[in-house]
């Protein structure tokens, strides 16, 4: 018979999980979204926060609202320096350029973390409420909890602001059309770096989350990879299949590793992911293009 309980504990850890997927998937989205830029160093940006905050906050002793304040300008003005000197002189060549540009860029940031901190994992300071989290009798460890909650809080932000802010505005005009962006007069390459460095801020927000719960090292890009299937799963050019992608992956990999074990656990997200895309090519809510000859 099956315990209820259990499945209902094990679902709320895998929706919490989702939430920072979908944190890492949003970042994701908002450079493809305005660039298709395929940002394939999404995982070792996340890394790159994570690295920042502890450096500020274990190794300068700095306050820690300070020390995630400084991480994530930082990390912003990371998104700016790669947008500036490695993805616009690429702007017009074929979109594999730009890919392996990203390709490298993962494994410059992975060998620049080993030399700096070396390859051995660390505790970041702690910052979140331990207090044990219920939910009726489901029982959610504390950090995924306010992790998630620290997630949706910054998704909503973002969501807000690029409704309502000129610069959100230009960068939906700039995403749903460049020429026609161009043609009103938006500055279009000042569009992209707006993206890169807003992408860059979200990542290291989720990497000082995910550090928090599972530690740093420099193998954190594997996270990385599990953001690629949220983002296809969803549609790479979707928000909302940034925000439904994370939570349907993260409540997969929940219930995989509870029920079929840990090891299973990226097994079952592509299983997912294949069978999404022979339905549907271009994701759940990905954009469906069709070239007329």
């Amino acid at each position: 018979m099956m315990d209820w309980a259990y499945l209902f504990e094990i679902s709320l850890t895998g929706i919490a999980s989702g939430g920072l997927y979908a944190l890492a998937a949003l970042a994701f989205v908002m450079v493809y979204k305005a660039t298709r830029v395929v940002n394939i160093a999404i995982g070792e940006m996340l890394m790159a926060g994570g690295y920042l905050f502890f450096t500020f906050a274990a190794m300068w002793a700095m306050p820690l609202w300070l020390a995630i304040l400084a991480a994530v300008l930082a990390c912003g003005l990371l998104g700016a320096v790669i947008e500036r000197t490695m993805i616009r002189p690429l702007l017009g060549e074929p979109p594999i350029s730009v890919f392996m540009v990203t390709v490298g860029l993962g494994s410059v940031l992975v060998g620049l973390v080993e030399m700096v901190w070396t390859a051995d994992q660390r505790r970041l300071p702690e910052f979140m409420p331990s207090d044990p989290i219920m939910v009726g009798d489901a029982f959610l460890a504390p950090k995924v909890f306010w992790g998630a909650v620290t997630a949706a809080v910054f998704i909503a932000a973002v969501l807000l602001v690029f409704r309502f802010w000129r610069g959100g505005v230009a960068l939906r005009a700039t995403a749903s059309d460049q020429a026609a962006a161009y043609s009103v007069g938006i500055n279009v390459p000042r569009v992209f770096s707006l993206a890169w460095v807003a992408s860059a801020m979200l990542a290291a927000i989720s990497g000082i989350i995910v550090g928090s719960i599972g530690g740093i090292s420099s193998s954190m890009g594997v996270f990385g990879l599990s953001v690629l299937v949220v983002v296809i799963v969803g549609g790479l050019d979707s928000v909302l299949g940034a925000l439904l992608g994370g939570l349907i992956i993260g409540l997969v990999e929940a219930l995989a590793g509870a029920y079929l074990g840990g090891e299973y656990k990226l097994l079952a997200t592509f299983v997912v992911l294949v069978a999404i895309l022979m339905l549907r090519p271009y994701g759940l809510f990905g954009t469906h293009e069709i070239e007329r000859l």
